[in-house]
């Protein structure tokens, strides 16, 4: 039984700040922010850019777009942060409130920038175990660049997050751009070098650490040293196993869908793959909008006219932890054999 992707939409904030202003706030120079980090601007949060809004925001467009009813939603899976409106919340609920999908049940997932890639595999799982679950919204919000002190030397290479929130509508029988298989690998050794300090059980928020609530990296060296070794490899592993396990290999792919991550980084991802720049968006008008990144992407491939029919597309994602994550999707209707 397939399951296809119906709808996707993008919500994001008006509201952006410059590469030029970034590099003024942090002393170093525009072309290091610009070139090096390929943030030309990112978007930043207005006063009423809430995370789950965001997401519901997200959400209504996917709705929208698929022309559904919100009561035909079986099920609804929270894709956005953590860092939300209320601790301690369950924003899923709360966005099945919102867009009046009062047939569905709901529920948070997390994976820091990993969730999509982590929650398409899980939705695809529920919908083919359960009989009753047919149609299934993932949506969210992300504004973890609330965290980022552009003074703090050790976070630079976060200096890219932004805001926005995302929405897919998945749906059980349809045969078009078709959810194949999802691959993922978490790696426990990075778990505690991106934290917020303070704020947990362990430095519980207090009038003195109030300075502490911001991402900071307990490890710099030996975070560096290890991703040097890791990361890239287990980009390649994902992509591939996603793609092996569905079937095809790197030949195939049309379009790969990368979160934004400095432009060295994302271009030696496609020429390990083989692939073009233009088989790919680079997010340097947008920055790194966490686990939102990859619809993103998808959306503004389809724009631009690089998604045809048959096409294999691989969205890929990393989220602080260290997880890594990868899905194939057939785009259009499935190829003439």
């Amino acid at each position: 039984m397939d399951i296809g992707i119906v709808s996707t939409g993008i919500y994001l904030p008006e509201k952006n700040i410059t590469g030029e202003k970034i590099a003024k706030m942090a002393g170093i120079p525009k072309e290091v922010v610009e070139n090096k980090m390929g943030i030309k601007k990112k978007t930043i949060p207005g006063p009423d850019d809430h995370t789950c809004a965001m997401g519901v925001l997200a959400a209504k467009k996917a709705i929208s777009k698929a022309s559904i009813d919100p009561l035909d939603i079986d099920l609804i899976i929270y894709i956005g942060e953590e860092h939300k409106e209320y601790p301690l919340w369950t924003a899923g609920i709360k966005l099945q409130e919102e867009i009046g999908a009062f047939n569905a049940w709901a529920f948070d997932v997390a994976l820091r920038c990993g969730t999509t890639i982590m929650a398409l595999k899980v939705a695809k799982n529920m919908m083919m175990a359960d009989a009753s679950i047919n149609t299934v919204l993932l949506a969210g919000g992300y504004r973890n660049g609330d965290f980022i002190d552009y003074q703090n030397k050790r976070t630079q290479f976060m200096f890219n997050l932004g805001a926005g929130g995302g929405a897919i509508l998945l749906k059980k029988g349809h045969n078009r751009n078709v959810l194949l298989e999802s691959k993922l690998i978490t790696d426990g050794s990075f778990s505690e070098d991106v934290v917020v300090v303070a704020g947990g059980t362990r430095h519980p928020l207090t009038e003195e650490n109030l300075s502490q609530h911001i991402l900071d990296v307990q490890d710099l060296k030996g975070m560096k040293a290890r991703l040097e070794e890791k990361s890239m490899k287990n980009f390649l592993q994902v992509i591939r196993n996603s793609l092996t396990s569905s079937g095809y290999s790197e030949k195939d792919i049309s379009y790969l869908g990368l979160l934004h991550m400095k432009r060295s980084a994302h271009e030696f991802v496609l020429k390990e793959l083989g692939l073009s720049a233009e088989q790919s968006i680079y997010l340097e008008e947008y920055g790194h909008i966490g686990q939102m990144d990859q619809i993103l992407s998808l959306e503004l491939a389809e724009q631009n006219g690089k998604l045809k029919n048959g096409d294999i597309v691989v969205l890929v994602s990393a989220g602080i932890g260290y997880a890594w994550g990868a899905t194939t999707i057939r785009w259009g209707k499935e190829a003439d054999k």
